[in-house]
C-alpha cells in the first residue's frame, strides 16, 4: 500500500502537492486528505484534496470520483450535524490552483459575507463566535470517523 503521507504525482510549483501542515490535517489516506482552513471568520471550513495532481473531476476513474463525492457528502453531513449552519457552500474552482480540491464552507447568516460568496467583499465587520470555535475538535473527530468509515482501502468497490 502507498504511503498516505506522500503526494502521488507532484505538479510543478503546486502548493497542494506538498504534505499538509500536520496541525491542520484532519484525515488522510493514500488517495486524498482533509485539512481544516484556519479562518476565524469561517469556523469549520475544510478542504478535501486529491493527492494526485489533476485538475478536473472528470480525470478521475469513475470509482474514484464516486468515492470523492461520497467523502464530500460525509464531511458536509458532519459539518451540518455539529455546527448546524444556515448553509454549506461546496466549491471546486481551481482557477488559481489547478489541483483537484473541494472547499466545504459552513455559512451562517451573520458571517461577514452572507449571502455573498466568502471571496466577495465583506458586507459587515467580523464577529467572533467562540461557541462555534469550541465545536471544532468535535467536528474534526466526526469528519475523521466519517471518512474512515467510507475507506476500505480499495476504491474500486
Amino acid at each position: 500500500m502507498a504511503n498516505p503521507n506522500v503526494v502521488i504525482n507532484k505538479g510543478a510549483d503546486c502548493p497542494l502537492c506538498y504534505a499538509p501542515d500536520p496541525a491542520l490535517l484532519i484525515w488522510q489516506n493514500a488517495f486524498c486528505y482533509v485539512v481544516a482552513v484556519d479562518d476565524p471568520d469561517y469556523p469549520g471550513y475544510c478542504r478535501l484534496i486529491v493527492k494526485n495532481h489533476i485538475a478536473e473531476m472528470s480525470e478521475l476513474p469513475l470509482a474514484e470520483a464516486t468515492y470523492l463525492l461520497r467523502l464530500l457528502l460525509a464531511i458536509e453531513q458532519a459539518q451540518r450535524q455539529i455546527l448546524q449552519p444556515d448553509k454549506i457552500n461546496l466549491a471546486s474552482l481551481g482557477n488559481k490552483v489547478p489541483h483537484l480540491h473541494w472547499h466545504l464552507i459552513p455559512r451562517f447568516i451573520d458571517d461577514r459575507h452572507f449571502p455573498e460568496a466568502v471571496w466577495a467583499l465583506p458586507s459587515r465587520e467580523p464577529r467572533p463566535h467562540p461557541e462555534r470555535q469550541q465545536l471544532l475538535p468535535l467536528l474534526h473527530h466526526a469528519i475523521k470517523v466519517a471518512c474512515q468509515q467510507l475507506y476500505s482501502g480499495d476504491l474500486r468497490q
